[in-house]
């Protein structure tokens, strides 16, 4: 079997999933660009172990729920579902990669996905019948603890297995609420300034990190994404665009 590149996918806001935008058309084309995996990892944003009493965790339900974990949205979106199956064979083979790597993870039977999943998963794989398994970030963990985390996972790229990381190349959603820009809203430069700057210490060094970035959350699945790309490092930028003037919604293929 072909060996799989690693996706890194910006999600933005949940309304992606309802709103016509230049990412929701890139992602709705995307699966039919890449060789059909045999089944999906996602890294989101949203599931981290940070909040969960510092256990990482991957879904290993063979039928994971779709959580709706906003508020204020249209009915239309909580109405959504993401039935893809569970793998939990391959959740176990995640918990047995991570621990030769001295990295602890525990298998979740009760745990869906989160909308960092779903949403973008409904676009490029809209008929959700390839199985899916998540695994939680770690908020409080360094950008070099997610590029490990992305290189133990490697192997599962030559068993087709598609590892994407679901967050956002820019994520300040305190300047997004402040001004309510419009969704084809035009980007300012300290959003345009930072996306080219993709390196593991870009929040801290690159201009505007910070204003970016005032969490991690949202990159940390880039770091994995990279990590599983292998070496040597090859990254290709699949597509860049934003939403809401401040939201960048870059996708980035590496390996």
């Amino acid at each position: 079997m072909r060996r799989l590149p690693s996706l890194f996918v910006s999600h933005g806001s949940p309304m992606m999933a309802l709103e016509p935008s230049p990412a929701r058309t890139f992602l709705a084309g995307l699966g039919t660009q890449l060789p059909r995996p045999r089944a999906i990892l996602m890294v989101s944003a949203h599931h981290d172990a940070a909040y969960q009493g510092g256990r990482a965790t991957v879904t290993s339900s063979a039928n994971p729920p779709t959580i709706h974990d906003f508020g204020g949205f249209p009915d239309e979106l909580f109405a959504m579902r993401y039935p893809a199956p569970g793998d939990p064979a391959l959740a176990a083979r995640i918990v047995a990669l991570l621990g030769d790597h001295s990295l602890t993870v525990t298998a979740d039977p009760e745990r869906g996905l989160d909308h960092g999943a779903w949403v973008p998963l409904s676009l490029i794989y809209p008929g959700a019948d390839i199985p899916v398994v998540q695994l939680s970030i770690a908020s409080n963990a360094s950008p070099e603890w997610h590029h490990v985390l992305g290189q133990a996972l490697t192997p599962l790229r030559d068993d087709g297995v598609l590892i994407v990381g679901s967050g956002s190349i820019t994520h300040n959603l305190r300047a997004l609420f402040s001004a309510r820009p419009a969704i084809d809203a035009p980007a300012p430069a300290w959003v345009t300034g930072f996306a080219v700057d993709d390196v593991l210490h870009a929040v801290e060094r690159a201009p505007h990190g910070h204003d970016n970035h005032p969490t991690m959350d949202h990159i940390l699945p880039l770091f994995v994404a990279m990590g599983a790309g292998a070496t040597p490092f090859a990254a290709e930028r699949l597509h860049t665009s934003t939403t809401y003037g401040l939201l960048g919604m870059d996708v980035y293929s590496f390996g």
